[in-house]
């Protein structure tokens, strides 16, 4: 039989409070039954958004990676979810995201430079942060929509290019310099 990939996409809604950032979904992304083909990527995240009632208030929805995964490939999104003064008022499963979570779970798993990247669950969530705070500083519409509390707490997810780690000696992702702002 000739099957073909599939494409889904996964939201990770996240919001932040006085307190911090938060994954209003628990633990994990929601993610979309395979895109019709009557459909496109960003109406499947917004109904997924809907059918998890956090359609109203998303202030800011973008794509930060896809990959494959068993018999499809993902499109990730970060859809940013506006709220009151605490986000557990609305969202009682909402995970507290901190920029230690990478230090608790190890580094990402280690590959060639041609081979197929492996990443995790918690490498999509801190890459879609850190790709937040790379938009906080080179997109206007991104900074409009990441105003408040954003800033603050984006600014513990330093920017990393994509994939660029030195496996070799252990270090933490290459990032963009400290004070470097391309606005």
């Amino acid at each position: 039989m000739n099957e073909r990939t599939e494409v889904i996409v996964e939201v990770w809604p996240v919001s932040a409070d006085d307190v911090g950032l938060w994954l209003i979904s628990g633990t994990d992304a929601w993610r979309s039954e395979p895109i019709r083909k009557d459909s496109d990527p960003h109406t499947a995240v917004t109904e997924l958004l809907k059918a998890n009632d956090a359609s109203e208030g998303v202030k800011l929805l973008h794509s930060t990676s896809w990959r494959a995964e068993e018999t499809a490939v993902v499109l990730t999104y970060v859809a940013v979810v506006g709220c009151g003064a605490f986000v557990r008022d609305k969202w009682q499963d909402a995970a507290p995201i901190s920029p230690a979570l990478p230090d608790a779970v190890g580094k990402p798993i280690a590959v060639d430079a041609t081979e197929a990247p492996i990443p995790r669950y918690i490498d999509v969530l801190m890459h879609g942060l850190r790709h937040l705070s790379f938009l906080l500083q080179t997109d206007s519409a991104a900074r409009t929509a990441l105003c408040g509390r954003w800033p603050d707490h984006l600014a513990q997810f330093r920017p990393a290019l994509a994939g660029m780690y030195d496996h070799e000696h252990g270090e933490e992702p290459i990032t963009l310099p400290e004070g470097v702002e391309a606005r």
